[in-house]
C-alpha cells in the first residue's frame, strides 16, 4: 500500500467534515478524527500526507509528483531505481500552504527513459526540517525513448461520483480503479468529469428494486459547488477512496476536464438557469473550478494561482503522442448548430491552430486525440440546442461540424497518419468508424473513435448518430433508461496496447471486473482500416 495511514475508505477525517449517515453502524467506516481541510494555524505533531500521492504528464525523462499535506510543509521528493532507495536522488519541492489548499507539485526531470521509477515524498516542517512526517511512496514508468521494447499499455475513462452515485462502502468503493491497477497500465487518461460539482452526494438513495445505495458524504458535497472551498472539497471527496489512492500511487495520469467540473453543459458567458445556485455566472464558477482542478491534478501546462491551459500534447516516446483537448473553455454558446460559418466552434480558433500544427509536427506512430466530447453522437442540450459537435443533420457540415471538417481535411492533406479518437462523456461504451464513402463530407481519411465510461456514475441510454462524417457503429453497450446506478449497470474503461516492435495497436473496451466487450486491432500507417 503506497499511501499513509487511514482506513479502507479514506484517510482519517473529522466528524465535522465527514458525515456518517451513509454507513451508520458500518465497521468499514470507523474513521479516526483528523480534519478534512488543513487548518491555517500551527498544529502539534508532524506533517502528514494521508491523501496519498500521484504523478502526472510523464514523458521519456520527466514527470510531476503531487501531494497534499495536513498543514504548511516543505515538499521533498526522493527517486531511485529500486524500492530500497539506494543511491536516491533528492528533489527539493515547494513550501505548500493554504494558498493551494496545502497541495504541491514537484517537477522531476533528467529521468532514465523506459524505466521503473520509485519515489517517496516527505513533508517537513518549513521552520524545522528535522520535524518530518512518514514518507509516502509511489512508483511509475517513464516512456520509452526507442522502439523495440516490450510496448506500452494505457487505460482511459471518465465520469466519477456523478448523478449522486458516490463512494459506496457496501460495494467496496470505486472498485473499478482496482480492476485497472491490476492490469498495470503505463498511464491512465482521465477523459473529463473528474468531479461532479453540480451533483450533491446524499447519504443514501433508494434504487428501483428497493435496495439502498449508501454514500460516504462530506459537508462540501452536500450542495452544489460555488465557492473555491466547495470546489476543492469536491476534488478531495474522491481521494477518500482507498482504491483511487492506491491506483494513483502506481499509475500516472493524463487528465482533462469537461462540463461537470463546473456545471452540466456549461459554456463561456452562460448565466445558469438553476435555482440551486446563488452564483449564476458560469465564468466565475469555471474560474474557481479551474483553480481547484490545477491544485488537485499534476498538469504541466497548469499551475495553481498562475493560470494556464488544459489543452496540451504529452509525448510518450516514438510510439505515441497524446493530444489533450479542451472542448469547454473556448467553445461558443450551445445552439441548434445550423450556422454556415463558425470560426469559434467547440475548440476556439487558437486551439484549432495549435492542434493542426502539433499533429503535423508529430513523428509518433500513433496520435491519440483525447476528446472530452464525442464527434458523431448527437448530444442534446434541452429541446433545441446541442452540446457536442453533431446536431443531427446528416448533410454537409454546419455549426461546430465545420471546425471538425477543417481539422479532418488538414489531417488528410498533411498526410498525418495514425490518428485515433478517445472519449467518455455519454455514460456508455461504443466504437464508431468514420469513412468518407458513407459521409456527406468526404474530404478526409477513415478513422476510429472509441467511447468508454463511466468510472462511477449513472448509466444512460445510447444516442443517435449524425451521418455527416459517415459513422458506423459496430459495437455499443448501454442501459435502456437514464441514470442507472453502478449497482444496476456496469461501469466501463478502455484499454490500449501498442506493440513495441510492430507498432500494432489493440483497443479493448472492458467493463468493471475486466471482461472484454469489444476488441479492434489497428495497423500502423495503414489508411482506410
Amino acid at each position: 500500500m503506497a499511501q499513509g495511514s487511514g482506513t479502507a475508505f479514506g484517510p482519517g477525517f473529522g466528524r465535522r467534515s465527514l458525515l456518517h449517515g451513509a454507513a451508520a453502524g458500518s465497521a468499514a467506516l470507523a474513521l479516526p478524527a483528523l480534519s478534512c481541510a488543513a487548518p491555517a494555524q500551527a498544529r502539534s505533531g508532524r506533517p502528514s500526507a494521508d491523501w496519498g500521492v500521484q504523478v502526472g504528464d510523464v514523458t521519456t525523462s520527466s514527470g510531476l509528483v503531487w501531494v497534499r499535506s495536513d498543514r504548511p510543509a516543505r515538499m521533498v521528493v526522493e527517486t531511485a531505481a529500486t524500492e530500497s532507495f539506494h543511491n536516491a536522488r533528492t528533489w527539493h519541492g515547494p513550501v505548500i500552504g493554504a494558498g493551494t489548499d496545502f497541495t504541491g507539485v514537484t517537477s522531476l526531470h533528467g529521468l532514465p527513459s523506459g524505466e521503473q521509477i520509485h519515489y517517496r515524498v516527505r513533508l517537513a516542517d518549513p521552520d524545522d526540517p528535522r520535524r518530518s512526517g512518514e514518507p509516502v511512496t509511489g512508483t511509475f514508468r517513464t516512456a520509452p525513448e526507442h522502439r523495440g521494447h516490450s510496448g506500452l499499455r494505457f487505460h482511459w475513462s471518465g465520469d466519477l461520483a456523478g448523478q449522486g452515485w458516490g463512494i459506496n462502502p457496501d460495494r467496496g468503493g470505486y472498485r473499478i480503479y482496482e480492476d485497472m491497477r491490476r492490469r498495470n497500465p503505463d498511464f491512465f487518461l482521465c477523459s473529463g468529469d473528474s468531479i461532479y460539482a453540480d451533483s450533491p452526494i446524499e447519504a443514501k438513495v433508494t434504487l428501483p428494486d428497493g435496495r439502498i445505495w449508501r454514500n460516504v458524504t462530506t459537508e462540501e458535497k452536500a450542495k452544489v459547488a460555488e465557492t473555491l472551498g466547495e470546489f476543492r472539497g469536491a476534488f478531495r471527496y474522491n481521494l477518500l477512496d482507498d482504491n483511487l489512492r492506491r491506483f494513483n500511487a502506481q499509475v500516472p495520469t493524463i487528465t482533462q476536464w469537461d462540463d461537470h467540473e463546473v456545471h452540466n453543459n456549461w459554456y463561456p458567458g452562460q448565466l445558469l438557469d438553476d435555482d440551486r445556485y446563488t452564483e449564476k455566472d458560469a465564468d466565475v464558477l469555471s474560474s474557481r473550478s479551474l483553480r481547484a482542478f490545477s491544485e488537485y491534478f499534476p498538469i504541466r501546462t497548469l499551475r495553481a494561482d498562475r493560470g494556464g491551459r488544459v489543452y496540451r500534447v504529452v509525448r510518450y516516446g516514438p510510439l505515441l503522442d497524446v493530444f489533450v483537448l479542451d472542448m469547454r473553455r473556448y467553445r461558443n454558446a450551445n445552439s441548434p448548430g445550423r450556422q454556415t460559418d463558425d470560426p469559434q466552434g467547440i475548440l476556439g480558433a487558437e486551439q484549432l491552430r495549435w492542434l493542426k500544427r502539433e499533429l503535423s509536427r508529430s513523428r509518433a506512430v500513433w496520435k491519440v486525440i483525447a476528446s472530452d466530447m464525442p464527434l458523431g453522437l448527437v448530444v442534446p442540450d434541452g429541446k433545441t440546442n446541442f452540446e457536442a459537435v453533431a446536431q443531427g443533420d446528416p448533410g454537409a457540415p454546419l455549426g461546430r461540424e465545420l471546425q471538425l471538417a477543417e481539422l479532418l481535411r488538414h489531417i488528410k492533406h498533411e498526410r498525418v497518419t495514425g490518428t485515433v479518437w478517445l472519449t467518455t462523456d455519454v455514460h456508455y461504451t461504443s466504437a464508431q468508424h468514420y469513412a468518407p464513402e458513407r459521409a456527406a463530407f468526404k474530404d478526409f481519411e477513415p478513422f476510429w473513435e472509441f467511447v468508454s465510461g463511466p468510472l462511477n456514475a449513472g448509466g444512460f441510454a445510447s444516442l443517435k448518430l449524425d451521418g455527416t462524417f459517415g459513422p458506423e457503429q459496430p459495437f455499443i453497450k448501454a442501459p435502456d433508461r437514464a441514470n442507472t446506478s453502478p449497482a444496476e449497470s456496469p461501469q466501463y474503461f478502455g484499454e490500449i496496447d501498442i506493440d513495441g516492435g510492430s507498432g500494432e495497436l489493440t483497443v479493448r473496451l472492458r467493463q468493471e471486473g475486466g471482461e472484454v466487450l469489444f476488441r479492434k486491432v489497428l495497423q500502423p500507417g495503414r489508411v482506410g482500416q
